[in-house]
């Protein structure tokens, strides 16, 4: 075995590590308030934000409190804020209480208080509380026929909001008139603040129409109770934004994988931190980029490091067990069978591809013949949306356990 899988796992753990909270606090502090200093979160990162946001605080001489909520296995210690755990990607009673809980110390601030707010990718699970008018089991329902419709991230959260009691702003609104001071980790292309957990803190105006029509045009069957709900959760009184702060971005974790792979004699090329679609489509438009690459020095001449990031779907038609990273790297490693000097990883910075217990994958070229020795039809592996299983018996996958941060999907495919 060439040292391929410790380059591509090098140039992964250079991506985690700068999208970490840590230390990132120390420069963007706001003012101490005259009154308390209140914390809320929620979100896969959120609670080693609620960590090092604390750490930072504590350090220039004031206190606080508060509760956030975090995916299952994701909490770290805290000294004063509490933090509390709850399902992701389909809503719990755990997420609902803490949702609950949350709203309730939001309308509790007063003008001479402080409210930090700490949202990362997986907020819009983990800080679930149903609009008037429809029940948890709704909401639930609707989460699970997204998550297997193939709907974009962004139009998943514009749904989400307009049956929130909580997210489109509306914690915003429940904290005014105390001040708040948003900090986020982005796992959305853009990096839009409204689009992150759904914007919690950040006023929006949704058309019902248009999330009507998404449901629709995705096949999803919506009750009339919803329907109308969705057409009648308006903010009424719209809270500030207030400040906001970008902690990590999906295009800081790339940027610090191009500067790992410069060091390792690399040249990086990033194509893009924001890269949507299927995910099986996307590893075959990618083939074509690194089969070029490799044949004639274009769009970069090797030895060079393809990176993206973004985050891709998976229509589920199969029975499999997935994730969209290693339906991804399944897709590439087919379009590239027989080519040498081609490997490739891709995994969810959160270490969760899916709901699986992996971040994600890796490939060489070798695992063709290891494939053929089990006997094991990749092809059809891939239309059962089965790549998990292909790689766990190929000892491809990559697993990090939780890595308590969240800024989407990392790709990086090695062009020797």
């Amino acid at each position: 075995m060439t040292d391929d899988p410790l380059i591509l796992r090098a140039l992964f753990d250079a991506a985690l590590a700068a999208a970490l909270p840590d230390g990132k606090f120390d420069n963007c502090l706001p003012p101490r308030p005259k009154g308390r200093t209140i914390v809320l979160g929620a979100g896969k990162a959120s609670a080693r934000m609620a960590a090092a946001f604390e750490d930072a605080w504590v350090d220039a001489g004031a206190t606080c409190e508060g509760l956030v909520v975090t995916r299952y296995g994701h909490a770290v210690p805290t000294r004063s804020i509490e933090i509390v755990e709850a399902a992701h990607p389909v809503p719990d009673e755990a997420g609902l209480t803490a949702a609950r809980r949350i709203l309730a110390l939001a309308h509790q601030a007063g003008p001479d208080d402080l409210v930090v707010c700490l949202i990362s990718g997986g907020a819009s699970a983990l800080l679930s509380l149903p609009a008037e008018g429809i029940t948890f089991a709704d909401k639930q329902a609707l989460n699970r026929a997204l998550l297997r419709s193939g709907a974009p991230i962004g139009e998943m959260n514009l749904a989400r909001k307009a049956l929130s009691a909580i997210k489109g702003g509306r914690l915003a609104a429940a904290i005014a008139p105390a001040r708040l001071v948003t900090y986020l980790i982005s796992d959305v292309p853009g990096d839009d603040p409204s689009s992150i957990g759904s914007g919690p803190t950040i006023p929006e105006r949704v058309d019902p129409e248009a999330v009507l029509s998404i449901l629709a045009r995705h096949g999803i069957d919506v009750p009339s109770h919803v329907a109308q709900t969705i057409r009648s959760n308006r903010v009424e009184k719209p809270g500030d934004a207030g400040e906001v702060h970008m902690l990590a971005t999906p295009k800081m974790a790339l940027d610090a994988a191009a500067r790992k792979a410069r060091e390792l004699g690399l040249t990086p090329l990033i194509l893009g931190d924001a890269i949507e679609g299927e995910a099986r489509e996307v590893g075959r438009a990618m083939a074509g980029i690194a089969r070029s690459a490799r044949h004639y020095g274009e769009p970069v001449k090797g030895p060079c490091v393809l990176l993206s990031g973004g985050e891709t779907t998976v229509t589920v038609r199969g029975t499999g067990r997935g994730g969209r990273n290693a339906e991804f790297l399944l897709a590439l490693a087919l379009a590239l069978r027989g080519e040498d000097g081609l490997s490739a990883i891709a995994c969810d910075t959160d270490g969760i591809d899916g709901s699986e217990d992996n971040a994600g994958a890796w490939f060489d070229q070798a695992m063709f013949a290891v494939a053929r020795e089990k006997g094991l039809d990749l092809p059809s592996c891939l239309a059962a949306n089965d790549a998990y299983s292909a790689f766990a018996q190929l000892d491809r996958l990559v697993v990090t356990g939780p890595t308590f941060t969240n800024v989407n999907d990392f790709r990086a495919i090695l062009v020797r």
